[in-house]
């Protein structure tokens, strides 16, 4: 269990007397993330006390310079983890005791691997820095035809195919990224031990095998997968999004 208070990082560069207005292209810059890690601040470092009622949503869109839609999805986001309490009319106040938001570790392959008493291997298939598809850059919130690297492998236990990964990385959160050979590390364990973040989406699901997905995870066209997608953030600062798939035979183990 971890407090969705923290950890997120040092302060954002959005300041407590930012000036209110802003030219059109300023406003566009400023993302919900980052009005919503900036009240994440202001309530752990008490700037604002549980209970207290905060500014509305026309107020914080003066002072943050965006769109009150803007203000009104970070604050959907958090009365979602219970940091705050919406009520209509009523306006928006901090929770007077937040609950406390259950999170996923994220697995390294090769540990899940060989913690079973297989031997672990995997394959680079494709790696390309080309503009992301509309889909990844608009989930996350990048501008449309921005390069990412784009990997693909495969993973192995005992020479049998294990999962395949289908990978969006975002150059300008983890530049080094880019001169990484990985020929001895995958791109999900070289991401978990060098590229921290603040948050997680998860999203886990099913479907039918492709006639390639079948291929090379060696299954038959239409067999059932296990889908795990997974989108991270340092910030503001989306670092990668991830789509994972596995057997029907694969077993996830969390323990919260």
């Amino acid at each position: 269990m971890t407090d969705p208070l923290g950890p997120i990082g040092s302060p954002v560069g959005v300041p407590v007397d930012k000036p209110a207005d802003g030219p059109p292209e300023q406003r566009a810059l400023v993302s919900f993330r980052t009005i919503k890690t900036e009240i994440l601040r202001r309530i752990r470092d008490r700037v604002w006390q549980p209970g207290e009622l905060i500014p509305g949503e026309e107020d914080l869109a003066r002072e943050f310079g965006c769109a009150r839609v803007t203000v009104n999805r970070a604050l959907r986001e958090l009365a979602d983890i219970g940091v705050v309490e919406r009520k209509r009319r009523a306006g928006t106040r901090i929770a007077e005791h937040p609950l406390r938001e259950a999170r996923l570790e994220i697995p390294i392959v090769r540990d899940e691997v060989e913690g079973r008493g297989a031997i672990y291997r995997f394959t680079v298939l494709t790696r390309e820095t080309l503009p992301a598809p509309e889909a990844v850059s608009a989930h996350l919130d990048l501008p449309a035809g921005t390069a990412m690297l784009h990997l693909r492998c495969l993973h192995f236990a005992n020479n049998r195919p294990w999962a395949y990964e289908d990978r969006w990385i975002n150059l300008a959160a983890v530049p080094d990224i880019a001169g990484e050979p990985f020929t001895g590390m995958s791109p999900n364990e070289w991401l978990v031990k060098n590229a921290p973040f603040s948050e997680m989406e998860i999203s886990l699901g099913a479907t039918a095998a492709t006639a390639e997905e079948a291929e090379l995870l060696a299954l038959s066209p239409g067999d059932p997968l296990f889908v795990f997608e997974r989108t991270t953030w340092l910030l503001d600062q989306p670092i990668t999004q991830v789509r994972m798939l596995h057997r029907s035979d694969y077993r996830m183990v969390s323990r919260v």
